[in-house]
């Protein structure tokens, strides 16, 4: 592929979306974005006290992390983001804001390693009780075009490896 490409590592919280997608621009030579960090206060007051998102608070978050894809795609640079797009209707508006030149790196774990990697984060706004809400919410993106799939138990160097295989499977080298 010669033209850039974005790419968002995504999955329920806790499963090691910005360590990987840091790994993972590393290794490409792109730029990381912490998806986390362009959600409004509002969002994150929310996720602090344990309430759950709704479309409604996600859809301004997603137009961002889509603008700042795009934007980066229009000079001509690759870019990661870390986001949890734990829905198809996410994914597809993410994918239609960078006309679809999008790959995602999809993060799967079990719920008892999810929970103890979340209980094991220090300084993070999401509380361990939403993770059931996240959970409840993920459409797994099995059969979607241009998407990784990876196991998460490994350290994050194997996660990140495992995950630029699967990339380079669909065209995206080092």
């Amino acid at each position: 592929m010669n033209k850039p490409h974005a790419i968002i590592v995504m999955g329920v919280s806790g499963c090691g979306k910005s360590s990987v997608g840091e790994r993972l621009a590393e290794a490409l030579h792109l730029a990381f974005v912490e998806g986390d960090a362009l959600h409004p206060a509002a969002n994150v007051e929310k996720m602090s006290k344990g309430i759950p998102l709704i479309d409604e608070d996600r859809m301004p978050w997603l137009d961002r992390i889509g603008e700042e894809m795009k934007a980066s795609l229009e000079k001509g640079e690759g870019i990661i983001v870390s986001c949890s797009a734990l829905k198809r209707l996410y994914r597809d508006r993410l994918r239609a804001a960078v006309g679809g030149n999008l790959f995602f790196v999809y993060l799967e774990g079990s719920r008892a390693l999810l929970t103890k990697r979340m209980g094991e984060r220090k300084g993070h706004f999401m509380p361990v009780s939403l993770l059931e809400s996240q959970l409840a919410t993920l459409e797994v993106p099995t059969g979607e075009p241009g998407v990784v799939t990876v196991d998460i138990d490994d350290m994050v160097d194997g996660i990140a490896a495992i995950a630029l295989k699967g990339l380079a499977s669909l065209g995206i080298m080092a």
